[in-house]
């Protein structure tokens, strides 16, 4: 049986490297800014529904991570809709590492006016050529936005937790580094 007084584990010795942590944190802190209020969109068709542009997706992929690419994993037709499925492969800035998130995204396909959207015999020309370019282009920004909120995570969320703790988490891990 110990005598002496439990010791939890604390913050600081959690972190081998304090300085890599530090980093990676500043990393998430910048994930999880919020987007520029210009940057924000209203969707055309879906009411209440605010999105970020795929060029402000790829824009932003590309000054946080500078590199990084698409993988398509699959593409299936689910009822009227090509359904896509990626994993976007960034580099992460701070461990030097390639990372992934996986995102899925759906098109539907066109049928002529008036037709019912499962009459396959109404089916638009060119529809599946204009609906999987577009089923890849919703998977890839549902990917980067489990990345943070600077790419629309949380964006039309009824509840969201802040994520501003992060921006003290290290506060006086200096001074213990002795």
């Amino acid at each position: 049986m110990t005598t002496g007084k439990s010791q939890l584990v604390k913050l600081e010795d959690l972190f081998a490297d304090r300085e890599s942590a530090i980093k990676q944190n500043e990393l998430n802190i910048l994930l999880n800014a919020e987007p520029k209020k210009e940057w924000i969109k209203q969707h055309p068709y879906i009411k209440d529904l605010n999105y970020i542009p795929i060029e402000r997706i790829e824009w932003l992929l590309t000054m946080i991570f500078q590199k990084w690419r698409v993988e398509v994993k699959d593409t299936e037709q689910i009822a009227n809709s090509v359904v896509v499925t990626v994993r976007l492969h960034v580099y992460n800035p701070v461990s030097g590492e390639w990372e992934y998130q996986d995102g899925v995204g759906a098109s539907p396909l066109q049928v002529d006016k008036g037709a019912g959207a499962i009459d396959w015999n109404a089916i638009k020309s060119g529809s599946v050529q204009m609906a999987a370019p577009s089923a890849e282009t919703y998977a890839v920004k549902d990917a980067a936005e489990k990345f943070g909120k600077i790419f629309g995570k949380d964006m039309n969320r009824k509840d969201i937790i802040s994520y501003e703790i992060l921006k003290t988490k290290f506060e006086g891990m200096e001074e213990a580094k002795g």
